[in-house]
């Protein structure tokens, strides 16, 4: 996948994460509110990148499964292309016999 925009969204979403948390570190509050509040922003962020996992999965799912059926498509149509190919072949050769046959049988009168 070239598109970089995942990427750049999850590096986003991680330096907001830790400016969040250590704002909060050094934030004049108590110990305890602050934990919680770390442990709220942990799980919420954690939450939120499975989910952007689970949709990066489908779409990977997806995309997979266009490629695969364009490719036996593609295949299909170049093995059907070279039966055609083939037989065509077989005429030509069959046609080149026959003149064989032919000139062979004049040589030998």
């Amino acid at each position: 996948m070239k598109d970089n925009s995942g990427s750049i969204l999850l590096a986003l979403l991680t330096g907001a994460t830790i400016g969040a948390g250590i704002g909060l570190l050094y934030a004049p509050h108590k110990g305890a509110d602050t934990r919680h509040k770390i442990k709220k922003m942990v799980d919420d962020t954690g939450h939120d990148l499975a989910e952007r996992i689970s949709h990066a999965k489908d779409e990977l799912t997806k995309s997979t499964k266009e490629k695969k059926d364009d490719f036996d498509r593609k295949l299909d149509e170049a093995i059907s292309h070279m039966s055609y190919k083939a037989d065509d072949i077989i005429e030509n050769l069959e046609r080149k016999l026959e003149d064989l046959k032919k000139k062979n049988a004049q040589l030998q009168k």
